[in-house]
């Protein structure tokens, strides 16, 4: 990264790591509402430990990190959430799509050292789904759910803003951001607030794309699907098309 990337990196990283400290400090029983959330869903029992996430995975990022990709997930989940890992997209999910960039080495993406990866919300919920029902459960639990993914889109935006226009400055490769998991994109769709609050504030929106989310291997059927309609075209032209079709047709 170039220092001004590095120093607007910095920046979102410390604002982000508070913003986490207050929404934990600040709401009260949101752990029950999880857990008893989760209960009713059926989801075999495990420790509720952060209610709100920080990826730590961003303390190891440094200035001499190329980053190439902002990849956006929906909310932390159950490994995500534990105390030993408190990062985003470590289970099976994380690990589809880190053997996606694996196996596609063209792409020149590292998932874990050359993207940023964050969510839509930092809110914890066993299922993706389960937020409608905490954010019904709860007055406090819906505002944080609301208020969280506003942030989360503005400082997300404005951190791909720098990026993008110090890599157009420098002659660098000019970082895409994938919102993987599009299902609560739409308009009445849990996610709306963020989608809305990113459109607005992104100066950089021809270089955000839509796909489907890497669990249950969705993302790489999508996108297989999707190159055998266009064979005529290669990995990166197939991305960019898909996720163009999808942002398009849900934004």
């Amino acid at each position: 990264m170039t220092e001004k990337q590095f120093q607007a990196f910095d920046s979102f990283r410390s604002a982000f790591k508070k913003e986490v400290q207050r929404w934990s400090s600040a709401t009260q029983n949101l752990s029950s509402l999880q857990a008893l959330t989760a209960a009713e869903g059926k989801v075999p029992f495990y420790p509720v430990e952060n209610p709100v996430v920080y990826n730590t995975a961003l303390d190891a990022i440094s200035k001499e990190d190329e980053i190439r990709l902002l990849v956006i997930g929906d909310n932390p989940g159950k490994e995500e959430q534990l105390s030993k890992n408190q990062k985003y997209l470590v289970g099976l999910a994380g690990k589809i799509g880190e053997k996606f960039f694996r196996e596609n080495p063209e792409l020149a993406v590292d998932f874990r050292k050359n993207a940023i990866i964050l969510n839509k919300t930092p809110v914890h919920s066993a299922k993706t789904a389960m937020l409608y029902k905490i954010a019904k459960s709860s007055v406090e639990a819906e505002n944080l759910i609301k208020e969280s993914q506003i942030w989360m889109a503005e400082a997300t935006a404005r951190l791909h803003n720098e990026l993008c226009s110090e890599a157009l400055k420098n002659n660098l490769y000019v970082p895409q951001l994938w919102l993987v998991g599009y299902g609560e994109l739409k308009p009445k769709g849990i996610f709306s607030a963020y989608t809305q609050t990113l459109k607005n504030t992104s100066q950089y929106w021809d270089k955000v794309k839509v796909y489907q989310h890497f669990s249950m291997n969705r993302f790489t059927i999508d996108l297989g699907d999707w190159q055998k309609k266009n064979p005529g075209k290669n990995l990166t032209e197939n991305l960019e098309s898909l996720g163009e079709f999808h942002k398009n047709a849900l934004m």
